[in-house]
């Protein structure tokens, strides 16, 4: 599972002002962040604004991903929801060659029992034709995926490992503790990646990879040289800026970072809305600040 160590980065889908995706931009986006060190592509996670995606636009948008990887990277894709047959039909309808693994969200809204969410995930796994990386993140889902239901998920052989999004610390060394020793526990809070990597994590799934991908970059080599102290230099440097990536709701943010850096506009689709002139002020002045820093 070497693969998915250090920074997998949570693709923006890139669209012009139609609201179409723009893949000249996307291109840009793949070329960047593999240039500056990310170690595989997420395809389709929220972060790429997939509940706006229609199941073609994904099929496309994977093919484009595919077809575009110079860098060779590993591709992990966005299947997940709350209907476990519809989870079930869109990984049999989905040309899934040349995808490493599928990154599969704890079912949102309907807010199931722990048994529920742990016979969810059992069922996708025993019939993914590619291993399944759990996403817990509460925030989003209402409920939250528990330590002990992810342990018992973890003895899965088709169930590699977890994007882990609560920001609770706790919770997550309760699973680096116990798990088995291959499954891979993956900071899914951009804030908490040196923390993971601290208690044994081996990585991140990262919004503001998209962006900023040489600082995770440096965060993994030093958390892995075992060097901390240095890597927190890094982490501390994404604290003022971080929190504006979630403002107006993700991807808004990350994609008026992209805007001012010339990788893409910062079209989203609606019911989002591109960032107001506050948030870019805000983003803007964040950057500068950013950048000044010594690390």
């Amino acid at each position: 599972m070497k693969k998915f160590y250090g920074t997998g980065v949570a693709l923006v889908t890139p669209f012009d002002l139609a609201g179409a995706v723009d893949y000249k931009s996307l291109k840009k986006l793949l070329s960047f962040t593999a240039k500056y060190g990310v170690d595989y592509y997420v395809v389709m996670g929220t972060t790429g604004e997939s509940v706006t995606i229609s199941p073609a636009e994904k099929q496309e948008v994977l093919n484009f991903v595919k077809k575009n990887n110079t860098a060779k990277l590993p591709i992990v894709y966005g299947i997940g929801g709350n209907n476990t047959q519809a989870v079930l039909d869109a990984i049999r309808t989905t040309d899934l060659t040349g995808v490493d693994a599928i990154l599969s969200v704890s079912p949102y809204y309907n807010k199931p029992s722990q048994e529920g969410i742990y016979q969810h995930f059992k069922t996708i796994a025993n019939t993914s034709p590619l291993p399944i990386i759990l996403y817990n993140v509460p925030g989003r889902t209402a409920s939250n995926l528990t330590a002990e239901t992810t342990l018992r998920l973890a003895a899965h052989k088709n169930i590699i490992g977890i994007k882990e999004a609560s920001g609770n610390l706790e919770q997550c060394m309760r699973i680096a503790r116990s798990k088995p020793k291959d499954f891979l526990l993956i900071s899914g809070d951009d804030l908490l990646t040196v923390p993971i990597y601290a208690i044994g994590g081996k990585g991140v799934i990262s919004v503001l990879a998209n962006a900023l991908p040489q600082a995770f970059k440096k965060m993994k080599e030093f958390s892995f040289a075992n060097n901390f102290a240095k890597a927190s230099q890094y982490q501390f440097s994404l604290l003022d800026i971080n929190g504006l990536m979630y403002e107006e709701s993700n991807p808004v943010g990350v994609k008026q970072l992209l805007n001012q850096l010339g990788v893409c506009e910062n079209y989203v689709r609606l019911p989002l809305l591109p960032a107001s002139a506050g948030l870019k002020q805000k983003i803007e002045s964040a950057y500068r600040n950013y950048k000044k820093q010594k690390r």
